[in-house]
């Protein structure tokens, strides 16, 4: 009997311990436990410990309330143009209401990427290929605010959606390639017929620049040698003016006259010198008394401009 009454306590020490593990669930942090008692919704665990009745309460869906990517298989889209693009992209959702999540769908996981494949094909086919290219951002905010107002039953918050990969066909490939090329080309013509463009006109303008500048300087450089060539003209003159004046003053003072014909007859020796220094023949005037004729003439020249410029003196 004895061996028999400690057989039973181990036993009932051994239930013991199973209730209480059983009665105690440990709920790890961002996890929800959904629990059920008797086959029916009971409550959801948050966080933490709690207590359960056991062989009563169960555990029936544990759910993560983490943010989840999900790979959303890719898909062959028809475009508005009749184009086929394949298509995937990512789904990035998180579980809001556990209960919902549990009970709203039999799979949300799978009710959402379904709805995430149809929703896409819908948008595509109102767009043209170019512009599916263009509105990635157009594409996915559609399909997030599809998603989200569906997701709601189902107890999840659809956060964002993103396109991985548009992949046109071959074909349109190398159409788009070849296009690219071709606008690349076409630019670089255009840049490079407006390039020559602009260097003739500067190469013009410069010419026409360097044009004005050397007229204008030549046209100042015969201004200053005019007027210098004035200035000149103008100084001999007055300097000659200046020295008949005074010659014809030195004249009316006595010795003047004498001179005078001194002067003017060293002045006429002097030139027929000259001439013999210059060339090899001599020119001789056939009378020499037309020297002292000629001092004479010039003498009465004097005599008889003399007295008119005292008289206008006075």
């Amino acid at each position: 009997m004895p061996s028999g009454g400690l057989t039973v306590s181990l036993i009932v020490l051994v239930l013991a311990i199973v209730f209480v593990m059983q009665a105690m669930k440990v709920v790890p942090q961002q996890t929800a436990l959904v629990i059920e008692r008797l086959g029916k919704y009971h409550r959801t665990l948050s966080p933490g410990l709690s207590l359960l009745i056991p062989f009563v309460d169960r555990v029936a869906y544990r759910h993560s309330l983490k943010e989840i990517p999900w790979d959303v298989p890719s898909q062959v889209c028809i475009t508005r143009d009749n184009t086929q693009l394949t298509v995937d992209g990512v789904l990035y959702f998180q579980v809001t209401d556990p209960s919902l999540a549990s009970y709203g769908s039999s799979n949300y996981v799978v009710a959402i990427t379904q709805l995430a494949q149809t929703t896409l094909r819908s948008v595509i086919g109102k767009l043209e290929l170019d512009r599916t290219f263009e509105e990635r951002d157009v594409i996915n905010s559609s399909v997030v605010d599809v998603l989200d107002e569906a997701a709601l039953t189902w107890g999840v918050k659809v956060l964002r959606y993103e396109i991985k990969d548009l992949t046109p066909p071959n074909e349109i490939l190398r159409s788009m390639q070849a296009q690219i090329t071709a606008e690349r080309e076409k630019r670089a013509r255009i840049a490079e017929s407006e390039g020559r463009k602009q260097e003739q006109i500067n190469l013009a303008t410069g010419d026409r620049e360097a044009f004005i500048a050397r007229s204008e300087g030549e046209r100042q450089a015969e201004v200053n040698r005019a007027m210098g060539e004035a200035t000149a003209i103008q100084a001999v003159a007055d300097a000659t003016a200046r020295a008949i004046e005074r010659i014809g003053t030195a004249v009316q003072h006595p010795g003047g006259i004498e001179a005078l014909n001194l002067k003017v007859a060293e002045k006429y020796i002097t030139a027929f010198g000259n001439m013999a220094k210059e060339n090899n023949t001599m020119i001789v005037p056939a009378n020499l008394a037309d020297a002292a004729s000629l001092v004479a003439t010039a003498m009465s020249v004097v005599r008889a401009a003399g007295p008119q410029s005292g008289s206008k003196a006075g």
